[in-house]
């Protein structure tokens, strides 16, 4: 009965001819893999490969064929380099010409010279030994764009230099490719001529989107506008991607290349904004559907044939790797940490080694059996990646703030000790000095302690969460102690020390919201003040003006949500956060209803 049911229910799916069942696993394995797996840290991409190698021909066998998904999901890699090319003017990719020629070149060379040696200990020929060598040092343009992303270091000038040598990398598929058709049997009869014809019809490509992205997308955009139908826009910025993806495709090149350019070329356009706001959703669908294709295509039988096999080649060709990644990040002054970082995000191999393999295999430098091994070796990097990420950051020291300028807190006396110098802190000093009183102030951020000396402030290294630092820093002897960090796990233990060891001293402390200042005010601080609380009520003070309310009555309404509030607060600090809600103005039908807990500031 129940195979009789799902017999019906995929006959349904499939009316028309459309099967609709392949499309909801994997959205549905999308859905739950991802959170799933960044909730357990181990991020979103190693979420997608899992589930992929689930629902595909070597899990549960749902989908039997996953070539035709990756070729659809491999979209997802064009529209990713198309958003980052919107983010990169001319002035400034011109800017990074030093960094792609050369950390870039460099980079790639040196890799190839590392990387092929590995084929020695593999049995390869010469040939299979470039070809495969070569591969890996193709680093996963998808896995490193991601890993920058989330680790919100896109921007970063070390994420400008990674993003520098992936486009290096891009570039560097169209000179590999002729090499592979050089190093096949009989490559070296092809004629300079064959060779010029491919060389000149990739420039030509180049220079072709370059011309149409001057001086035809801007004004198809204004066109496009002026007809205020969104649908329209979202389909030419779909085009647009496409069609530079393609045009490279024609000419030999990256599809990514491609999109990378269009972007280029349109970053300066006044439609930027729209255009990054309409592709989004389908880079980030489509993104992810090309993880769970790599995942799909890991052939486990071939593993379990080959592991050893595979195994040697994965360490060996990652250790390289890395080495010659260290190397040449040294080489151009990065730091270590920098140089570290590095070399583990572009570890892997990445999907132009596909590219690169297919076609050392249709021209005969590897074999069939070469290629699945080759491939495997490339999917279990891309796997490792985000495990070894973890690694990275859980074993890597925590860096040590720089001391350079920066003196620590010792023997001060004050009357008024402040601790924490942000932008709450530094507001909070300006009526005490003007006023005469001397302020100790304390930071634990050394960046803020030396920016504060420029602004004629002098600011002393100490984490009051300490008491030897409070004691250094005049703690004992002040007549007031103000809390103003920004951390509020940090101001309550620094609320509860003060309070255990200096319990004569007055605290005023900031909070974040209701919660806080009721644990503050249980730690026994006098005073404590929200800090959005004021700054909000000036705002809303400032609306019911620009509402032509009378201003008594404005003012009437001003000391009444005061008074509100005062009572609301008494009453849960002593009965808990839910106590006077009724206090509360609502705006639902009928009598106020209250806010929840969490929405209340």
């Amino acid at each position: 009965m129940a195979a009789e049911t799902a017999t019906h229910a995929t006959e349904a799916a499939s009316h028309g001819g459309f099967d609709l069942i392949p499309v909801a696993v994997l959205l549905g394995a999308a859905v739950v893999a991802a959170p799933l797996f960044k909730r357990l840290g181990l991020g979103s991409v190693l979420g997608y490969l899992a589930a992929g190698l689930v629902i595909g021909p070597f899990g549960v066998g749902l989908f039997p064929n996953t070539q035709s998904i990756l070729h659809v999901a491999e979209l997802g890699v064009v529209m990713f380099l198309f958003i980052i090319g919107l983010e990169m003017q001319p002035s400034r990719l011109w800017s990074m010409r030093g960094e792609i020629f050369g950390l870039g070149l460099l980079h790639v060379a040196l890799c190839i010279g590392l990387l092929t040696c590995v084929g020695l200990t593999l049995g390869y020929s010469v040939p299979q030994r470039f070809v495969a060598g070569t591969g890996f040092v193709l680093t996963s343009t998808a896995i490193v764009m991601q890993m920058l992303e989330e680790r919100r270091a896109m921007g970063l000038p070390k994420g400008r230099r990674i993003v520098a040598i992936l486009l290096l990398e891009d570039l560097a598929i169209v000179p590999l490719l002729a090499l592979v058709a050089f190093l096949a049997p009989g490559g070296e009869s092809a004629t300079l001529a064959s060779r010029l014809t491919g060389v000149t019809i990739g420039l030509a490509s180049i220079l072709g989107l370059i011309v149409a992205g001057r001086y035809l997308l801007d004004p198809l955009f204004r066109i496009l506008g002026k007809a205020r139908a969104r649908e329209v826009m979202t389909a030419a910025a779909l085009f647009v991607v496409l069609g530079a993806a393609l045009a490279m495709q024609l000419g030999g090149l990256s599809m990514a290349m491609g999109a990378f350019l269009a972007g280029v070329l349109l970053s300066e356009s006044s439609f930027r904004h729209q255009l990054e706001a309409d592709v989004e959703p389908f880079r980030g669908i489509l993104l992810g559907l090309f993880f769970l294709g790599v995942g799909m295509s890991l052939d486990l039988a071939v593993i379990a044939a080959n592991w050893r096999l595979i195994l040697v080649a994965v360490i060996a060709y990652m250790v390289l790797k890395t080495i010659g990644i260290y190397a040449v990040a040294r080489l151009f002054r990065a730091g270590n940490r920098e140089a570290i970082e590095r070399a583990v995000l572009m570890a892997q191999g990445g999907e132009f080694a596909f590219v690169l393999y297919a076609a050392a295999a249709s021209v005969g430098i590897i074999d069939g059996e070469a290629n699945p091994i080759l491939t495997a070796t490339i999917i279990v990097s891309m796997a490792l990646t985000p495990l070894m990420i973890i690694l990275h950051d859980r074993l890597m020291p925590k860096p040590a703030p720089s001391m350079e300028g920066v003196e620590a807190a010792e023997n001060l006396s004050a009357s008024v000790l402040l601790i924490g110098f942000g932008r709450f802190g530094q507001i909070v000093s300006q009526p005490l000095l003007a006023n005469g009183c001397s302020i100790s102030i304390i930071d634990t951020d050394t960046d803020t302690i030396r920016d504060a000396q420029d602004f004629g402030f002098k600011v002393y290294f100490g984490d009051g969460a300490r008491l030897d630092i409070l004691h250094a820093a005049g703690a004992h002897d002040a007549r007031l102690i103000v809390i103003a960090v920004y951390d509020r796990e940090a101001s309550l233990k620094v609320a509860e020390l003060v309070k255990a060891e200096f319990p004569l001293v007055p605290v005023l402390a900031r909070s974040f919201d209701r919660e806080h200042a009721i644990e503050l005010i249980h730690a026994g601080v006098e005073f404590q003040i929200r800090d959005a609380f004021e700054s909000a009520l000036a705002l809303s003070r400032k609306a019911l003006e620009l509402m032509d309310v009378d201003e008594d009555e404005h003012g009437r309404v001003m000391v009444d949500i005061r008074r509100r509030d005062s009572e609301r607060f008494a009453l849960e600090t002593a009965d808990g956060i839910c106590a006077g809600r009724e206090l509360i103005h609502g705006n639902a039908p009928g009598k106020g209803q209250p806010m929840e807990p969490e929405a209340s500031s």
